[in-house]
């Protein structure tokens, strides 16, 4: 198994505030608008506590999309079945195509330490917005359409 994370240092203000931005322009794209975390995957969350996510979201990347080549590069995330899934999705961390044209982290090399805890950082920074924004969504299928705010 992977080594442990490292517990995210305090974020600045200026830092969280960079990486809600983020969220919230990938939240207005239509693919990642539609992910919300909701039924299975919510009670998840909520059950695990978020440094067993945080754990999970460590281990997951570091087997589907730290190496250079990861297998089925595109097609190795589910849809559903985790919450860091419906993270991934949602924050553009599913792929490394994704992590390349939203995050400026390049394909074809093994992602660095630093990426790979930034890309934790931004699934755990979804998982909670999303658990504070109250409600549980609504899919059948774990992907519940947005909602107004």
């Amino acid at each position: 198994m992977s080594s442990a994370p490292d517990v995210p240092p305090p974020a600045s203000p200026s830092s969280v505030r960079a990486l809600d931005e983020r969220l919230d322009a990938l939240a207005r794209q239509p693919f990642r608008a539609r992910f919300r975390l909701a039924g299975r995957e919510r009670a998840v969350a909520v059950e695990r506590g978020p440094a067993t996510i945080r754990w999970h979201a460590y281990d997951l990347l570091a087997r589907r999309l730290a190496p250079a080549e990861p297998y089925k590069d595109g097609k190795q995330t589910p849809y559903r079945g985790h919450p860091v899934f419906v993270a991934q999705h949602a924050t553009a961390t599913c792929c490394r195509g994704c992590l390349q044209r939203w995050h400026g982290i390049p394909k074809g090399r093994q992602l660095s330490r630093a990426e790979h805890v930034y890309a934790v950082h931004v699934i755990c920074r979804w998982i909670e917005r999303e658990l504070t924004r109250g409600g549980a969504g609504g899919g059948a299928d774990g992907v519940s359409p947005a909602r107004p705010v």
